[in-house]
């Protein structure tokens, strides 16, 4: 299962790095050339880089779990990941005016694939945590500290 985890966290990670370094390094051509960012005008290179590097930040912390994947790192990792992702989900459902049915739909199923994936990442650990522990107490075997 933490394989599973592992390869949740790695894409979650490279979504957060790419997209944070764009919008940090040249925050203009991610609004220009990203797919649907310039259909919700208007632009501001102030918000972009801000956003830039608080996605980065957030891909740190994914890089993190994703390297050393306890709980105490991949918890609050997907947490901080998912409390972004789940209402971006939602606002772009509730916002899609200007898009073709296709960028609608392309739009609708990325962001909420991403958002699963994240709160997915959650269940996921809480379970293999779970397992860990009835392992250990079946077995007799002390639990680490």
């Amino acid at each position: 299962m933490t394989l599973i985890i592992r390869i949740a966290l790695a894409v979650l990670f490279a979504d957060e790095l790419v997209v944070g370094a764009w919008n940090a390094i040249s925050p203009e051509t991610f609004y220009t050339h990203f797919p649907t960012v310039d259909l919700t005008p208007p632009f501001s290179e102030h918000y972009a880089r801000d956003f830039g590097g608080a996605t980065l930040g957030i891909a740190l912390l994914l890089g993190i779990a994703m390297v050393r994947p306890k709980a105490h790192f991949v918890v609050p990792a997907a947490i901080a990941y998912s409390i972004f992702a789940v209402p971006h989900f939602f606002y772009h459902l509730v916002n899609l005016e200007n898009f073709t049915l296709g960028e609608a739909i392309t739009l609708t199923l990325a962001n909420g694939v991403v958002a699963l994936l994240g709160i997915g990442v959650i269940l996921l650990t809480a379970a293999r945590d779970r397992r860990a522990a009835r392992v250990q107490v079946n077995s007799g075997v002390p639990a680490n500290p």
